[in-house]
């Protein structure tokens, strides 16, 4: 299991839009992966998940990844919120 704290750099933070490209991004890899914000844990394949957490951009999360390829899970999920890019 691999956790790591995650700010996000998304401009537009966690709206419809960036949600649904992460979900896309978390449903890559076999790991099963988790965003913790907020005393909630969600799996991060579920775009009603993500979306209960209003996330906004500055905004610190937990992600974790739990399988056989949890570290490129974790490498690529933090590449996308953390690089400010929405595609």
């Amino acid at each position: 299991m691999v956790t790591k704290d995650i700010t996000i750099e998304l401009k537009t933070g966690l709206e419809a839009r960036p949600v649904a490209v992460f979900v896309q991004v978390a449903s890559r890899y076999e790991s099963s992966i988790y965003v913790e914000y907020a005393n909630k844990k969600v799996n991060a394949k579920s775009i009603m998940g993500m979306m209960t957490l209003g996330l906004a951009s500055g905004e610190s999360v937990k992600v974790i990844a739990d399988g056989p390829d949890e570290e490129e899970a974790i490498r690529n999920i933090e590449e996308y919120l953390g690089n400010g890019s929405e595609e």
